[in-house]
């Protein structure tokens, strides 16, 4: 008996043409976002890795001097720092403190960023427990587009004394939710040391005495009652972004 073989066409119904484009549209919109995706994770992590490098290079022209822990005559400091700047008109000097409490003056040099934002270094901050070594900066207007520049840049003087003197010295910065600038400050515990050094090259030591969270409109973590000691603040965001840790110090 002969075997015939019948080959069965398949009827593509117009619904079944409009699902497969359906599909394929489907899959390409999906391929595009994933496309925009990666590429705006590899511009952040460009421009994380871009303001670490600023920031380090801010750091090695700040010329702050290690910490001296000879006797100095403080007259004979502040007559080598009365000097005038190249255009002949002297910045006013910053007072600063000293082991002796008397008034050293410091001046200050004047830094334009990137962006024409006119600042201060003000001094560095390090904590050996995260390997944080940057430049505390300090802005002149104290505006939002100023202070959001200057974070790009490095951790930021928010609000307080002179630093180093008593009070409340409160320093903002970014977490890039790596290792960079204030990424690891929510990991800190107390006991953890913090160094303070002011551009005369005095070190202050603190230590971590408590850590919170607050709501992003929280500011009474700058509160400058200390009861006449030397304080500092540190002040981050979360992960999520959605509230600010909150780290203090006092020095030892």
């Amino acid at each position: 008996m002969n075997q015939i073989l019948v080959t069965k066409k398949l009827y593509i119904t117009p619904e079944l043409k409009k699902k497969k484009k359906i599909y394929k549209f489907n899959f390409i919109l999906s391929l595009f976002f994933l496309i925009v995706l990666v590429s705006f994770y590899i511009y952040a992590a460009y421009d994380r890795e871009k303001s670490e490098a600023v920031s380090q290079e801010i750091l090695a022209n700040a010329n702050i001097p290690e910490e001296d822990k000879t006797e100095v005559n403080s007259d004979i400091l502040i007559a080598v720092l009365n000097d005038t700047t190249d255009d002949g008109e002297e910045e006013k000097p910053v007072v600063v403190p000293t082991t002796n409490n008397s008034n050293t003056t410091v001046t200050k040099p004047k830094e334009k960023s990137s962006a024409g934002y006119t600042y201060v270094v003000d001094g560095k901050i390090e904590i050996p427990k995260i390997k944080v070594d940057y430049p505390i900066l300090s802005g002149e207007t104290k505006s939002e587009q100023e202070t959001e520049a200057l974070l790009k840049m490095s951790p930021l003087k928010f609000h307080g004394p002179e630093i180093n003197e008593i009070g409340n010295y409160c320093i903002v910065g970014h977490n890039y939710r790596n290792s960079k600038f204030f990424s690891k400050v929510p990991t800190l515990e107390n006991g953890d040391i913090i160094r303070i050094t002011d551009m005369s090259g005095k070190v202050v030591e603190y230590s971590v005495y408590t850590k919170y969270n607050v709501v992003p409109s929280d500011t009474t973590c700058t509160d400058q009652r200390t009861n006449g000691k030397k304080e500092i603040t540190l002040i981050t965001c979360t992960n999520d972004s959605k509230e600010r840790v909150i780290v203090k110090a006092r020095a030892i």
